[in-house]
């Protein structure tokens, strides 16, 4: 049987999954620029990419509410105060607050929400938590790099780096210090693979 959904706790984890989505956006903003102030313009485009994500399932969770349009709603819950300039710090933090959202916060209320007769809410929470997933790995990926050093080097001397200023495709196990067609520093240079609209010609 389901339950009254404005007295249930379904509505309280809404708010509170909402709340920490409003966060996250702002947080990935932040490491934006962070990374545009040292001129890591890939970073700092793939933390704005994550943060559109983030802002359009706050909206999800915040159209799941409109059934108590106008009453308020007391929320308690931890959120991470992640307040770093190090970009290793910032990739790190944000890989593992994902992995909690993934693997804890979503299936938990998802359960919830199950429980309390809202299963079409529970297939909201599990199809976010496997994008946190996507999430925790993009992040993990982009930390790895530049654990390694591996941010602007490849092992390969084919690897092939595109220009997100311009468009110049550079092919060598390096990026440019600087593009030849723009003058664009070499912060601007990602790995064509992880470039939006690439995959589907870039073997053709």
């Amino acid at each position: 049987m389901q339950k009254n959904f404005c007295e249930s706790q379904t509505k309280v984890n809404l708010m509170r999954a909402f709340a920490g989505e409003c966060q996250a956006r702002q947080r990935y903003y932040q490491a934006a620029l962070i990374a545009q102030e040292q001129n890591l313009v890939g970073l700092e485009r793939m933390f704005r990419f994550t943060a559109e994500q983030e802002e359009r399932h706050a909206k999800q969770f915040f159209e799941l509410l409109k059934d108590c349009a106008g009453t308020q709603i007391t929320i308690t819950a931890d959120y991470p105060a992640d307040v770093y300039t190090d970009i290793q710090q910032l990739l790190d933090s944000a890989a593992a607050d994902e992995d909690k959202e993934f693997r804890e916060v979503y299936p938990q209320f998802g359960q919830i929400a199950a429980d309390e007769g809202f299963a079409d809410i529970q297939a909201k929470f599990n199809m976010i938590a496997k994008i946190e997933e996507s999430h925790r790995k993009r992040f993990e990926y982009y930390a790895k790099l530049w654990r390694d050093g591996m941010l602007f080097r490849s092992d390969s001397t084919q690897e092939r780096w595109i220009c997100l200023n311009c468009g110049h495709i550079h092919t060598g196990s390096e990026p440019p210090q600087s593009c030849p067609v723009c003058g664009a520093q070499q912060g601007y240079f990602i790995r064509e693979a992880e470039a939006a609209f690439t995959a589907g010609y870039i073997m053709v």
